[in-house]
Formats: C-alpha cells, sequence, structure tokens
C-alpha cells in the first residue's frame, strides 16, 4: 500500500470512529500524566507537544511472553522484534528496532536515566547489523508500572542515541500489596519448511516462568518495592530437512536458545523533610543460555572424526551478567526543583563453546571452550533544575536548565588457548568450530568520557498555542562536541482537535563498542595450489589493517527530524496521527569482508599488498572495520486510535488501533580514496546490507486490540498485521520475501475478589509462519524461515498464568 492509499485509509478509519464515539455513550477519559519528552509538570500524554505511547504493566503482562521487548513490540506498532537464530551472541542479546532504524538510534531510559548499553557488537547478518544497542530483556516486566515510548527525535533533550525516539522505563512504586504469578506455555504448532511441506508436528520450547513484586515501608512515609523474576525455558529448532544425508532429517537447532535466567530490581523513595527526598534502584540479571551454530556431519573438513565419529552440533553459550544501580536526591532551591543523581550500569557477556572441536589440534583438541569475554560500563552524573517564569503569557513558562558527565569503559579478554590456537595440523581450521575465542590480540581496555549542558524552555504564548525549544552542547574525549535544538509547537483548535509539530537536530556518538571491537580467526585460502593460514577478521577503524584500506576515526552519526501530528479526541474516543521524517548522514556501519587473493584478481591482489605491507610478518586474508558515510531518508506515519466503550450491565470494553508505516531509502554509501583507486573497487556496503536497511523492517504494522471486562471475567483478543520484508542477497536471483500476515492472540482471564487469578491463553492461536526460506538459499538446510521475520517463526503457543494479588 503507497503512503498516499495509506494515509487516506487511516483518515477515513479515524474519522468513522470518531462518528460511532461521538454517538455511542461516552465513558470516563483517562488521564495518563507523562515525563517524557516533556519538562513541564502535569501533561498528560494527550497534552504533549510531540507524539507519547503509555504502555501499563497490564498491556505487557496480558500476552503469553514475559520477554520485554516481545512484549513491548506486541502493543507498541513502531516497534518491532525480529527473532534471529544462528548469528552467535545476537540469538542471546536480539535487538528490537523503533521506526525502522537501528536499534541503537533509540535511547533508553529507566526512571528518566540513561541505560547503559549492551556489551555486544552485532556482528553477524541479522537486523541491527554493526549496532551495540541497550538490551531489554534485562529489565523484567514484573517491574515495570509503565513505560512512555516518546516518537520523536529528542537528542537535545536527552543526548545522543535519541534519534529514533526515546523508551522510558517507569518502575514500580508501592509501600504495600504485590502481587505473584506463575506462567507455562510450550509451542504446539505445525513446521512446514520447504522441503518437508508435508510438515511435522512440534511441541517444544516448553517456558517456565515465575514473577512477583512486593511493597514495602521504608519508616512512616517512604516505599521499597522489590520484584523478582526466574525464567527457563527450552530451546525451539524450525529448521529443515538436511539433504547431505539418507534418509534426511533435520540436523540443526535453528530457533529460540535455552535461556535460563534470574533477575531482581529495586525500587525506592524517601522524604528527608518537606522539601528534599532521596531517591534508588538497582537491579541484577544473570542470563545463562546456548544457542546453535551450523551442524558439522562426519564428513565436515573440519571435523575430527576420532572425537566426533557421526560429526557435531556445536553450541554457543553465553554466561550474562548485567547490573545496574543509581541513586539521587530531589528538592528546591533557589526557586528551582533540583534532581541531582548518579546511575552506574555493567553488562558482562562471557562466551562458551560446548560439543565442538578445534580441528587444528586434532585428536588432541578439548570439546568445550571458554571463548573469553566482553564487558561494557557506564557511569553517569547528572544534575537538573526546573521552575516556572512569569512573562505575562497565558501561563507561567518553565525552565529547565542541567547538566550531565558521562565515563564509558569497554573491555574484550581473550578466551582459554585452545579456544583460537592453530594446532598445526595443515588444512584445518583455528580455534573452536562454531565460535573460536578472541585472541590475545583482539584484547582491549578503552573509555571516554563526555559532558554536557542543556536548557529547555516551554512557552505557553497563549492558551492555545505553545512552544517548547531545547538545546544541548556535548563534549566527548574522543570525537569532539556536538550541539543539536530541537522546537516544538502546539495548537488547540478547541477541546477536540489539536495539531502540533517538531524540528530538530540530533546525532549519535559512536558506540566504544564499535570503534574497539576486534576478532580474528584463522581460514585457510589456496595459494598456488598451497593450502595456506591466514587470518580473517574485524578491525578497529584506527587500526593498522583498516588504515591501509582507507579507515578513519569513527565521526557521530547527524540526524533532522521533522513531525507534525493531529490529536482528536471527544467523549470516549481518542486518536493520534503523527507524519514524520528523519534524514541521517553519516550513518555507522560495519563493512563487507575486503578480500585479499595473492593468486586472485588485480584487487584481490592489490588488496593483499595494502593489508599484508612488506615486512608485516602478517598473513591477512580478509578484513572488515565499522565506517561512517551511509546517508539514509526515513518517512513514516504513525496512527493511534482508543474507544473506551461502556457496556452497562455487558462489562466494559475497550477498542486499540494502531498503525506504522515506514520507508527508508539510503541515498549515499561509504568509499575510501584507498579502495576507489583500485581496478575494480570492491564495496563497502553491498546490495545486500543497503536491501536490510531500506526493506529488511515492515513497510507497515497494523494493531488492533479489544479488551472487554465484566466482575471478575475479562476476555482479550488482538489482531496484528505485519507487511511484507525482503531477505536480500548481493546476488538478486537469491532474494525471498518474508510475505504478509497476520496474527490472532487471545486470552481469557479470571480474576477474584479475594486476589486469586487465572489465565488462558495462546499466541499466533492460527499457527501462522512466515514464508519458507528457499532451498536455493538454504542448501544445506541448517535453516527453515528468514530471521528477519518480525514475529519470528516458531508458530502458536499456548500458554496459562496464575497469579494471586494481595
Amino acid at each position: 500500500m503507497n503512503s498516499r492509499a495509506f494515509l487516506f485509509a487511516a483518515v477515513s478509519a479515524v474519522s468513522l470512529l470518531a462518528g460511532t464515539a461521538q454517538a455511542a455513550a461516552p465513558a470516563g477519559e483517562v488521564d495518563e500524566l507523562v515525563v517524557t519528552g516533556t519538562r513541564t509538570e502535569g501533561r498528560t500524554r494527550l497534552e504533549t507537544l510531540a507524539p507519547v505511547d503509555v504502555i501499563s504493566t497490564e498491556a505487557l503482562t496480558r500476552q503469553g511472553t514475559t520477554e520485554m521487548a516481545a512484549a513491548l513490540a506486541a502493543v507498541a506498532p513502531s516497534l518491532t522484534f525480529p527473532r534471529p537464530a544462528i548469528t552467535d551472541g545476537t540469538d542471546s542479546v536480539r535487538p528490537a528496532t523503533l521506526r525502522g532504524l537501528a536499534p541503537d538510534q533509540t535511547l533508553v531510559l529507566i526512571n528518566g536515566m540513561r541505560r547503559h548499553a549492551s556489551a555486544l557488537v552485532n556482528v553477524n547478518g541479522s537486523i541491527g547489523r554493526g549496532s551495540a544497542a541497550v538490551d531489554l530483556n534485562a529489565i523484567p516486566t514484573v517491574a515495570v508500572d509503565r513505560i512512555e515510548v516518546l516518537r520523536d527525535g529528542a537528542s537535545a533533550q536527552y543526548g545522543s542515541d535519541a534519534i529514533a525516539g526515546v523508551i522510558n522505563m517507569r518502575l514500580r512504586e508501592a509501600d504495600e500489596g504485590g502481587s505473584a504469578s506463575m506462567t507455562y506455555g510450550v509451542y504446539d504448532t505445525r513446521v512446514r519448511t520447504a522441503r518437508d511441506l508435508k510438515g511435522r508436528n512440534k511441541n517444544d520450547g516448553p517456558t517456565f516462568a515465575l514473577s512477583g513484586w512486593q511493597g514495602l515501608k521504608l519508616g512512616s512515609d517512604g516505599f521499597l518495592t522489590v520484584s523478582g523474576e526466574y525464567l527457563f525455558r527450552n530451546p525451539t529448532s524450525r529448521g529443515d530437512l538436511d539433504p547431505r544425508i539418507t534418509p534426511t532429517k533435520v540436523t540443526s537447532r535453528f530457533g529460540d536458545p535455552q535461556v535460563d535466567q534470574i533477575t531482581v530490581y529495586a525500587n525506592a523513595g524517601k522524604p528527608l523533610n518537606d522539601d528534599w527526598s532521596l531517591y534508588g534502584f538497582g537491579g541484577y540479571q544473570k542470563r545463562k543460555t546456548d544457542s546453535a551454530a551450523n551442524p558439522r556431519l562426519a564428513n565436515n573438513p573440519n571435523n575430527v572424526p576420532a572425537v566426533w565419529p557421526i560429526g557435531f552440533l556445536p553450541l554457543i553459550t553465553t554466561d550474562i551478567n548485567d547490573y545496574t544501580a543509581a541513586g539521587g536526591v530531589r528538592g528546591t532551591l533557589g526557586g528551582f526543583e533540583i534532581d541531582a543523581g548518579l546511575v552506574y550500569g555493567s553488562n558482562e557477556v562471557q562466551y562458551g563453546v560446548r560439543d565442538s572441536v578445534n580441528a587444528s589440534m586434532g585428536v588432541g583438541s578439548p570439546t568445550d571452550f571458554d571463548a573469553g569475554k566482553m564487558q561494557y560500563d557506564q557511569l553517569v552524573a547528572q544534575i537538573g533544575g526546573r521552575r516556572p517564569l512569569d512573562f505575562g503569557l497565558a501561563k507561567p513558562a518553565n525552565l529547565a536548565l542541567g547538566a550531565e558527565y558521562r565515563r564509558e569503559h569497554y573491555q574484550i579478554t581473550q578466551g582459554d588457548r585452545a579456544s583460537w590456537v592453530f594446532g598445526g595440523v595443515a588444512g584445518k581450521a583455528a580455534g573452536a568450530q562454531g565460535f573460536p575465542g578472541f585472541q590475545p590480540g583482539n584484547e582491549v581496555d578503552k573509555d571516554r568520557n563526555s559532558q554536557s549542558v542543556y536548557a529547555d524552555l516551554d512557552l505557553p504564548v497563549t492558551d492555545a498555542f505553545g512552544v517548547d525549544i531545547a538545546v544541548r552542547y556535548e563534549n566527548y574525549s574522543d570525537f569532539g562536541s556536538k550541539t543539536t535544538g530541537k522546537i516544538s509547537g502546539r495548537y488547540d483548535f478547541n477541546e477536540m482537535i489539536a495539531l502540533r509539530g517538531t524540528v530538530a537536530t540530533g546525532f549519535r556518538a559512536p558506540a566504544l563498542q564499535q570503534q574497539y571491537f576486534t576478532a580474528t580467526s584463522t581460514n585457510f585460502l589456496s595459494v598456488n595450489g598451497v593450502s595456506t593460514p591466514v587470518e580473517v577478521g574485524t578491525f578497529p577503524a584506527t587500526s593498522a589493517v583498516a588504515k591501509s584500506l582507507g579507515g578513519k576515526a569513527l565521526e557521530p552519526e547527524d540526524s533532522v527530524n521533522y513531525s507534525l501530528g493531529l490529536v482528536f479526541r471527544t467523549g470516549a474516543f481518542e486518536a493520534t496521527v503523527d507524519a514524520y521524517r528523519i534524514d541521517i548522514n553519516n550513518r555507522i556501519v560495519l563493512s563487507e569482508n575486503i578480500q585479499c587473493n595473492p593468486s586472485g584478481t588485480p584487487t584481490a591482489q592489490a588488496i593483499c599488498g595494502l593489508i599484508n605491507p612488506p615486512g608485516s610478518n602478517a598473513q591477512l586474508g580478509a578484513a572488515r572495520f565499522f565506517i561512517n558515510g551511509v546517508d539514509t531518508e526515513t518517512t513514516g506515519l504513525d496512527i493511534v486510535a482508543r474507544y473506551r466503550w461502556d457496556l452497562d450491565n455487558l462489562g466494559q470494553l475497550d477498542l486499540t488501533g494502531a498503525a506504522n508505516y515506514n520507508e527508508t531509502s539510503v541515498t549515499a554509501v561509504p568509499k575510501t580514496s584507498v579502495l576507489d583507486n583500485l581496478p575494480v573497487p570492491p564495496p563497502l556496503f553491498d546490495r545486500a546490507n543497503r536491501l536490510t536497511f531500506e526493506e529488511g523492517t515492515p513497510a507497515s504494522k497494523y494493531v488492533l486490540n479489544a479488551d472487554w471486562t465484566r466482575g471478575d471475567f475479562g476476555v482479550s483478543g488482538k489482531l496484528t498485521r505485519y507487511g511484507d520484508v525482503l531477505v536480500p542477497n548481493n546476488n538478486a536471483a537469491l532474494d525471498y520475501p518474508v510475505g504478509e500476515h497476520v496474527l490472532l492472540d487471545v486470552e481469557a482471564r479470571w480474576n477474584s475478589q479475594a486476589g486469586l487469578g487465572l489465565a488462558l491463553g495462546v499466541t499466533n492461536a492460527l499457527d501462522e509462519y512466515p514464508n519458507q526460506t528457499p532451498v536455493t538459499v538454504n542448501t544445506n538446510g541448517p535453516i527453515g524461515f528468514p530471521g528477519f521475520s518480525p514475529f519470528g517463526f516458531n508458530g502458536r503457543y499456548v500458554y496459562a498464568r496464575l497469579s494471586y494479588n494481595w
């Protein structure tokens, strides 16, 4: 559907619903105060100058999943959460995308304080390749009271990363009461792959989750809310038949990883006197996962038959430790409402490999390996103040001033020697099969700091018209400074209709993970008929290898955001329609592999001379590195409509319709003067990666949700329609579509007056799957469905939830 047709259909639907709402008996409006995107107190989500979604904990928990990212994507139409597999650590730390942009172009806050990113950088062929994003699943849904999603560029208000928008997670604040719940679910599905159209029944991935929270008093006027969750999820398998064996069977484990995790969060507040109070929160998650690499059959050249007579399936394990701790003080001083706080966060990813072998070590190889560790931590100190100013306008203006200091640190630690060493057996790859460990030369220990100041002025010019102007200056120790600005305006024609719009500049600083991630492995290249070991890998942009190819220190990404929206409300009906355009220059991407071959094409030979200069004692076969230079234009439309219908004795019906339309175009790709001088310049950003930016996320997503309650009973039903996604290849003949799909989710609930509750539900009740991966792409059969699918590829999920509230 083109944008004009989509807009016409959307406006028509809103108009139809509005007419129904005016004719029906109105229900009371729900005014949800927001703190994201505004520094003015008392503003509801329908009064903001930019679009803000408010998602309650009930909306997050009334579904089968307990994963934060999956639950959020199920209710927020502009957010998608694909579920890639056989992508190393990305299987366990899956990134989410807002408005089709990179996962690290959305800023995540907890209680208004900057959340730290994951240590993982996505370097394989998944959505978000090259990004180092926040792991949303490190925050349990049980700890959250509500989530505010600002769908607008906000770098001038919050700093780096807020190009696509801001996700602010507000933790529970309770000094009494509590809840506990137990959820069990399993996939009950029929899997039909390209080589197995008849299909096979699967009952796998059983998942058990136990969660709860308790409110406690701190003295007579403070609160401490403690939340916890334990989750165990068994793996799923959705691979195709392997044509290399007779009879054919599934030899892979393509699907969700096994997950064993425990998470604990606490949130507290305590008044000191009438003017000042203390606050703080903290959290810890321990997650252990294992996901499968591609299977190695008995005749695989990198198998050691004496160790694995019938072949093996390597398992990549991650032990993830995630910490956060924050504290601060709020009060009044000199006419300003002051908020000063400190937050520290750390994410550590320890890699391992099981059921594998270092083929170059022969029969002396171990089968389990410690593959090394990545760690990222961040310390943020911030202070802000706001006060009203009387300019003689319709209402007092609001001035906000603040400053922030941030320190970041990134580290890579080598794995055990057997995980990466070349053991001497000619023609065999070095390192653990499935995931070679980090080598001594990959070790990194880097840090940087930044300082920023901001000012934000909210001016209610008249009762109907207001503007907000924000400016922010940031200085980084590694690349210098950036200044961003934002101006927003809103005009209320009457109590029913308002027009709002924004123009903003933004930026995203290059992550330390992107600047310094490095990983190498030993492969073999035939040179004049002789099998020669060569190093291939990812190198920092400022390394000698990258510089030889034209690489240089990474620079910030720059953006300009434009938005124009309409707010409509009457009685029990409300709707918002927001159009946007986001222009981003100098985006950071991971380059293609630049191949060297001494006996290859003139270009391949010239590359060997660049990355293996005389006297270097190096033998590199291929290199890739992070580089700036991709420019994109993103345009889209967000529509959210809600109607609350009081049915008298028949209960209450809450209808919500939401849609996102989104298109991205790549307008420039990176180049270097060094590579441009070669006989046939190799691409730094090839066709597949370009099309992933343009068509790798749905151009449209529609959600229609109905929630009916009557007394102790409730039923929810949701239809989600995903637009098509392309799975691209550098060879156009191997492209294939994911297809357009509609998913149905249903849940029935009973909650007694005594606090006991029971819910039964089905996610993807119609057992919908994305298009199968064609045999021309999946020649050996390890995968069955595209990892680009915005709703995964596991099929129908049946669950039950038992809860008790007190």
